[in-house]
């Protein structure tokens, strides 16, 4: 176990208290502005000052409302696909899992560029299709903004936890799905009664997962601001680091903020799991 103990101290440990220490020091410059910067010890002062920015603290506000949209959507959409995957009357089973995986197989870039292309008014389809409808919807819409990065992030990570979920369904012992035939439970009861029950463990780690994801959430609204400069710079937390960091070149800042990130995925990890612990109890 040597090996992946030194590359997670390289990789994770040093990182990691390199930031802590970038964090209690600014940046100052030195006489008119002619001399070059100097590096002061501030102490807790970039905490402090990521805390009182309202920008810092909105972003996490974006974050909670996207997670009450895509949570729900992603998980109980891979949880329903993978429950009609696994029921008998499925057909071509290995085809649809290969279909409903691609999405999240296709590189990021790829993919950014086909949600740009298909938000676009003039060029997207969609929007030809909503037009003959009647219909209109501005996909980089101060509103609709969000909507936008919840359907590009489903899209993605839909089939790869559809996956995940349905080895689990496979794991469940035969006898127990027989058992419940035998019991006069029909194929919505077992489903929901017996089936979602005995993979919990599964789907409480993909909520703790998707959870972490979603703090760190950066590539969806960054596409999106190529358009919509209603989102601004900083809508989510991994973006107002990045703009602090190589924007305005405020590396103590950035890590201060790197790290209140870091400890408030670990608050809502102890949360996920805490509930999840309840509910597989209940």
């Amino acid at each position: 176990m040597a090996p992946f103990f030194l590359l997670f101290a390289l990789v994770t440990i040093a990182p990691v208290c390199y930031a802590a220490w970038l964090s209690l020091f600014r940046e100052e410059q030195s006489g008119l502005g002619f001399g070059g910067s100097e590096r002061v010890f501030s102490g807790l002062g970039n905490y402090a000052e990521a805390l009182a920015d309202p920008l810092f603290l909105a972003s996490f506000r974006h974050i909670a409302v996207y997670c009450l949209l895509y949570i729900p959507v992603m998980v109980g959409g891979a949880l329903l696909l993978a429950l009609l995957l696994d029921s008998a009357l499925a057909r071509a089973k290995r085809f649809f899992q290969i279909a409903f995986y691609l999405p999240h197989a296709v590189p990021g870039l790829i993919a950014a560029v086909i949600w740009l292309y298909l938000y676009t008014p003039g060029l997207s389809p969609v929007h030809e299709l909503l037009g003959s409808a009647g219909l209109e919807w501005d996909f980089f819409g101060r509103d609709e903004a969000l909507f936008s990065v919840v359907n590009v992030s489903a899209w993605q990570w839909t089939g790869y936890n559809m996956i995940i979920f349905f080895a689990g369904l496979q794991a469940i012992p035969r006898e127990t799905l027989e058992a419940a035939t035998m019991d006069g439970a029909g194929p919505l009861r077992t489903a929901f009664q017996v089936k979602v029950p005995s993979i919990r463990p599964t789907v409480i780690l993909t909520v703790l997962f998707t959870c972490v994801g979603a703090i760190q959430l950066f590539d969806a609204p960054e596409l999106l601001q190529l358009r919509a400069t209603e989102m601004g710079e900083s809508w989510s937390p991994t973006m107002y680091i990045f703009s602090a960091a190589f924007k305005a070149h405020d590396y103590g800042l950035a890590a201060a903020s790197a790290l209140l990130l870091a400890l408030v995925a670990g608050a809502a990890s102890y949360v996920v799991t805490r509930l999840g612990n309840r509910w597989r109890a209940s």
